[in-house]
């Protein structure tokens, strides 16, 4: 086993802003510094890990000095006022390219800013750069490697994005999911990250799939909610949605009363070793007074569980449909795409809309079994992934297969984009000295109550390790 950079999350530190800023106020320290810490941190780790699709370091470099004037005239625009962000090559912005992942559209220049970009700028963040995503946010692997270990996955398709954040490059850095793009390399590279309700976040002109969010990595609990809220006030939802709720200081610690575990496909696909490290945290959890409950406990999860059988071929068969139209146009436009990016557009095409619907009806009765949870229990929980980064060299879309897995198997991140339901990533596991997170789920609208739940769990349940 080849380990760059063995993980124990007793000991790992992230990179933090939140703590920062008293120092900036007090004139000790300042964004200008603080950027500056991040572009060596870059340029020391990047040409291994390849995280960066594109930078704009110069104009980064005025954007701190401009806000460092602010913290030293004690007039922030904002809690992240002078914060470092990378954003995902999938998302637009007007001064950088976003070539979406497909070989040969890198220097494709965007002349508008998504939403959460526009947000992000007003609260005077410092967009640092683009960071490399799968193509079209897909199943191909991107260059992007593990920033704990080489030879493994990052994840996908917010590859470049939790990277980043593993790699201590970035405090926060954006991503997407439709599937299991932001929980699975979230936990691979040791992020907190958050998938948030559908809707709550507008996506901007990333409205074509019926279950897409754009979400947060960060190396912090406080990181991680600041942003997510500031870009909610400022951008608002997805047209029609109600957006996120939630006051703006990062909750403090809530004891979940019961937690139900969320086995899915996922738990059949689990190593022995990593499914010993998830029974480690469940009984930390008993013993903390929580009480967690399984599939053989009550029928309605019973009900649930059996509702997300097939998982994979659900999302496959929604994603393909939804897709089907922007991709005939990539097409004829694009001669690079990758085999499974056509494989996908070949079943799209051998859809039809009763098809779909019967995919949509699929997709219904695993919510409405997830609703009826609401009293049984506060929230899911389950592992981000069946077991830390897989190495790249075992990674190989194959044909037939219902969702391409050439970033890891995201068995366990796909129930909560088919339930249009929050979801946190908490790093709190080390599988054989890599990386892997909890996962907790919550209903709709209950992204901050869950982040509480994890600003408890990180505060009273003690991080695993084994292998």
């Amino acid at each position: 086993m080849s380990v760059a950079m063995p993980y124990d999350p007793s000991t790992f530190r992230a990179l933090t802003f939140h703590d920062a800023v008293p120092a900036f106020l007090e004139r000790a320290d300042s964004p200008h510094a603080y950027l500056e810490r991040c572009i060596a941190a870059i340029e020391e780790r990047d040409p291994t890990v390849r995280a960066w699709q594109a930078l704009r370091i110069d104009v980064a470099r005025a954007e701190a000095e401009e806000a460092t004037r602010r913290y030293r005239a004690g007039k922030p625009l904002s809690a992240i006022d002078g914060m470092p962000v990378g954003i995902k090559d999938l998302i637009q912005t007007r001064d950088l390219p976003t070539g979406e992942g497909i070989a040969g559209n890198e220097s494709s220049q965007g002349t508008v800013d998504s939403a959460s970009v526009q947000a992000l700028r007003a609260a005077g963040a410092v967009i640092l750069g683009k960071l490399v995503t799968t193509e079209l946010g897909g199943g191909h692997p991107s260059v992007t490697t593990n920033p704990f270990d080489a030879t493994r996955t990052p994840g996908g398709s917010s590859s470049g994005s939790a990277a980043a954040i593993g790699a201590r490059m970035l405090p926060v850095a954006i991503g997407t999911q439709v599937g299991g793009s932001i929980i699975r390399p979230a936990g691979y590279c040791a992020n907190y990250a958050i998938k948030p309700t559908f809707g709550a976040l507008n996506r901007g002109e990333r409205q074509g799939y019926s279950q897409s969010c754009v979400g947060v990595h960060a190396g912090s609990l406080e990181d991680l909610w600041t942003v997510t809220h500031e870009i909610g006030r400022r951008a608002g939802g997805d047209p029609g949605h109600p957006g996120l709720f939630g006051p703006a200081p990062t909750p403090r610690g809530s004891r979940p009363s019961r937690l139900m575990v969320m086995e899915s496909d996922g738990w059949q696909q689990t190593d022995a070793v990593t499914r010993g490290a998830f029974m480690q945290v469940l009984d930390q959890l008993r013993e903390q007074g929580v009480v967690v409950l399984q599939r053989r406990d009550d029928p309605h999860i019973e009900a649930f569980e059996t509702s997300l059988a097939g998982a994979a071929d659900l999302v496959g068969r929604i994603l393909a449909f939804e897709n089907r139209w922007a991709l005939e146009n990539l097409v004829r436009e694009h001669a690079t795409l990758s085999d499974s990016t056509l494989a996908s557009l070949d079943r799209a095409r051998a859809m039809t809309v009763d098809d779909y619907r019967v995919a949509l009806h699929q997709r219904s009765q695993a919510q409405q079994r997830f609703s009826a949870l609401a009293p049984i229990g506060d929230a899911l929980i389950s592992l981000t992934a069946p077991g830390p980064a897989t190495p790249l060299q075992a990674l190989k879309n194959v044909q037939g297969d219902p969702l391409p897995s050439g970033t890891g198997n995201p068995a366990f991140a796909l129930p909560a984009s088919l339930l249009l339901a929050p979801a946190l990533a908490v790093p709190m596991l080390s599988v054989n000295a890599l990386p892997l997170g909890i996962q907790l789920i919550g209903q709709r609208h209950d992204d901050y109550r869950l982040v509480a739940y994890a600003r408890w769990l990180v505060d009273k349940v003690s991080p695993v390790a084994v292998g």
